[in-house]
C-alpha cells in the first residue's frame, strides 16, 4: 500500500482534526502488517489510542493548537510511511536507517501527546489568542489581563514544540519581563518560575542563557523571591554550573539571580560546599565591569554566614575584593567592601591582614571618592569594624577619618547616620580620642540624632555619646547645648521599645553632679521614667535615680 500524499494547500484547507483522524486509522490498520520491528510498533501503537481521544478537544481556532495539529499531521504521516516499508520483506532503506527513523518518529509521537497534554491543561484553548497590551486597544480584555493571557501563552510555548520555537518565545518573554514589574509579577503568578528552571536542562545553549536571563530579571522583583527560594536547589545546582562554564553574559545572569537565592542560610552553604565562593571570586578577576558588581554581590551575602567563612578564607578572598573594591565600578566597589564588613566581623587577625593589604588607603580612597552619602554607608560601616580593634583605631585616626565622620553624621542618609554613630563609638577607645572627637564638633551631631524618628538612630547616638562623655571634656560640651539633657531624658520612657536603656541612664549619670543639668532632668520628667527603669531593674536607674531624687529635695531647702 502506498502512503496517502499530503499536499500542504489541501492540508490548510481541510480540517486538520479530520486529517489526523484519517491517518490515525490509516496507521492503526497498517501496523499489524509489519513484519520489522513488530516491538516498536506495537508501542507506537499503544499510543495512539490516546492520541486519538485528545484529538476531538484540541481547537484548531487557536495559533498554538492549529500548529500542534500541522505538526502531528506530518508526524503521522511518516509513521505511515515506515510502517508501509516495514510491511516489505527487505527494507529498501536498510535496517539500521529504517530503525533510526522509527525511534525518531516514535520519539516525536511521543513529544506531540505531551505537547497536547500541556496544552489541553493550560486552559489556553478556552481563552482569546493573546494580543500585545496597548492602550489603544480595542479588545474586551483589560491591559493586565491581555498580559495575563500573554503570560499563559508564553509559560505554554516553553514547554512544548521544539527549541526553536522555545527560543523564540524566550525572546517574548523577556521583552515582556523587562517592560514593567508587573508583568514580572503576572507572568510569576502564571508559573513562568518552574518551566524557566526546566529549560536550563536544555541542550540548546542559546535556550539555556535566554532562561538564566529570565530568571535573573524575575529575581529582581522582590515579591517573586519565595517562588525562586522554592526551587531549592535545582535551581542553585544550575545557576552554579553557569557560573563555571557559562558564557560571561550567561554568568553575569546568574550573579544577579543568585544575589536573591544567597539570602538564605541553607542556599548559602549549598553554595559555599559546592564551591561558589571560588568561582564568584573568579568572576571578580576577570569577569565584566556589571558581572563583577554581581558576583561581589552575592559573595558580600555569603559572607554574612560565619559557616562559609573558611570557604573565603581558602581563597584568599580578602586580597580579591581589596583589588575590586580599589579598581571596579561604583557599585561593585560597594559591594566588595560590604563583603569585607561582614567577613572581619569579630575577627582580629583578619583586620590586621586587611590593613597590611592596604585596605585604609583603599578605603580613604572610596570614601573620599564616593558619588553620594547614601553610598558611604558600607564605607563607614567598613570603618566601624575596623576601628574596634584599638591599633587599627589609632591609624584610622591618624588618617582623618574623624574629620569624615563629623561630615556624614547630620547626612540625610539614615543609615549612613546609624553607621557614622557606631564608628564615632568604636574610634572613642582612649582619653585622646574622645577628647579630639569632642573637639571636633561630633557631640553637637549626636545629641541631634538623640530626636532622630528611628529608634536605631536614638540608641546608636546615645551609646556613642555614653562612651565620649566618660572624658571629663566632653560634659561640658555637652552641657553648653541646650539641646542635650532635654534630648536625652525621653529616651528612658520605658514605651520606647528596642532602646538599650542602660545608654541613656549612663549620659545622665556623668552629668548628675550638675546642679543645672539636676534641674533639667527633674523639670522634662527623669524622675517618673527613672522610677519604672528601677523597678525594670535596669542597671545604673536606681543610683541615678537616688542622686536626681537627693539633688531635687536639696534644691527644696536650699530656696530662699
Amino acid at each position: 500500500m502506498r502512503a496517502p500524499e499530503l499536499d500542504s494547500r489541501e492540508e490548510e484547507e481541510e480540517d486538520p482534526i479530520a486529517i489526523c483522524n484519517h491517518l490515525l486509522s490509516s496507521l492503526s490498520s497498517e501496523i499489524p502488517r509489519a513484519v520489522h520491528f513488530k516491538p516498536k510498533w506495537s508501542v507506537l501503537r499503544s499510543h495512539l489510542s490516546l492520541l486519538s481521544s485528545i484529538l476531538p478537544d484540541l481547537s484548531p481556532n487557536h495559533p498554538l493548537s492549529l500548529d500542534l495539529l500541522h505538526s502531528l499531521s506530518h508526524s503521522l504521516h511518516r509513521a505511515l510511511s515506515l510502517a508501509l516499508k516495514c510491511q516489505l520483506p527487505s527494507l529498501p532503506d536498510g535496517k539500521l536507517h529504517t530503525q533510526s527513523d522509527l525511534d525518531s518518529s516514535l520519539s516525536l509521537l511521543l513529544r506531540l501527546l505531551h505537547d497536547s497534554d500541556v496544552l489541553l491543561k493550560s486552559g489556553l484553548l478556552l481563552l482569546l489568542p493573546p494580543e500585545p497590551p496597548s492602550s489603544s486597544s480595542s479588545s474586551s480584555l483589560s491591559k493586565r489581563d491581555s498580559i495575563r493571557v500573554q503570560s499563559r501563552d508564553l509559560v505554554t510555548r516553553l514547554q512544548i514544540g521544539a527549541p526553536d520555537s522555545k527560543n523564540s518565545a524566550l525572546d517574548s518573554l523577556l521583552a515582556l519581563l523587562s517592560d514593567d514589574d508587573k508583568n514580572v509579577i503576572i507572568a510569576v503568578a502564571q508559573g513562568i518560575v518552574p518551566v524557566l528552571v526546566k529549560l536550563l536542562d536544555s541542550g540548546s545553549l542559546e535556550v539555556k542563557e535566554k532562561a538564566v536571563a529570565a530568571l535573573s530579571r524575575v529575581s529582581t522583583v522582590n515579591s517573586s523571591e519565595p517562588v525562586l527560594l522554592a526551587e531549592g536547589l535545582l535551581l542553585l545546582n544550575h545557576l552554579l554550573r553557569v557560573l563555571e562554564s557559562g558564557s560571561g553574559f550567561a554568568k553575569e545572569k546568574a550573579c544577579v539571580a543568585l544575589q536573591a537565592l544567597s539570602r538564605s542560610k541553607e542556599n548559602a552553604r549549598a553554595i559555599g560546599i559546592r564551591g561558589g565562593v571560588s568561582s564568584l571570586l573568579e568572576i571578580c578577576v576577570a569577569g565584566t565591569p556589571s558581572s563583577q558588581a554581581s558576583a561581589a554581590g552575592v559573595l558580600r551575602n555569603l559572607a554574612a554566614f560565619p559557616e562559609i567563612k573558611e570557604s573565603f578564607m581558602e581563597e584568599n578572598a580578602a586580597v580579591v575584593l581589596l583589588a575590586l573594591a580599589s579598581s571596579g565600578t561604583a557599585l561593585a566597589q560597594e559591594n566588595a567592601m560590604g563583603c569585607l564588613c561582614n567577613l572581619i566581623a569579630g575577627d582580629y587577625d583578619l583586620k590586621l591582614m586587611v590593613v597590611r593589604e592596604k585596605g585604609i588607603e583603599c578605603l580613604k580612597n572610596y570614601w573620599d571618592s564616593a558619588p553620594s552619602d547614601r553610598s558611604l554607608e558600607v564605607a563607614v560601616e567598613l570603618l566601624s569594624q575596623l576601628a574596634s580593634c584599638q591599633p587599627i583605631g589609632e591609624a584610622l585616626v591618624s588618617e582623618g577619618f574623624i574629620a569624615r565622620l563629623l561630615a556624614v553624621l547630620d547626612c540625610g542618609v539614615l543609615g549612613v547616620r546609624i553607621a557614622a554613630a557606631r564608628a564615632v563609638c568604636e574610634l572613642g577607645f582612649s582619653p585622646k580620642t574622645k577628647k579630639e572627637i569632642g573637639e571636633c564638633g561630633c557631640i553637637a551631631a549626636l545629641i541631634k540624632m538623640l530626636d532622630g524618628k528611628a529608634v536605631e538612630e536614638k540608641e546608636a547616638a546615645a551609646r556613642a555619646l555614653s562612651n565620649l562623655l566618660l572624658y571629663t571634656g566632653n560634659r561640658k560640651i555637652f552641657r553648653k547645648d541646650a539641646k542635650g539633657v532635654p534630648s536625652t531624658v525621653p529616651l528612658l520612657d520605658p514605651s520606647i521599645q528596642n532602646l538599650d536603656k542602660r545608654y541613656p541612664v549612663s549620659i545622665l549619670a556623668s552629668l548628675v553632679h550638675s546642679k543645672k543639668c539636676r534641674k533639667q532632668m527633674v523639670s522634662v520628667g527623669a524622675c517618673a521614667y527613672l522610677q519604672k527603669l528601677v523597678e525594670m531593674d535596669v542597671e545604673g536607674a536606681k543610683k541615678l535615680h537616688d542622686s536626681v531624687g537627693r539633688g531635687k529635695i536639696w534644691d527644696v531647702f536650699t530656696r530662699p
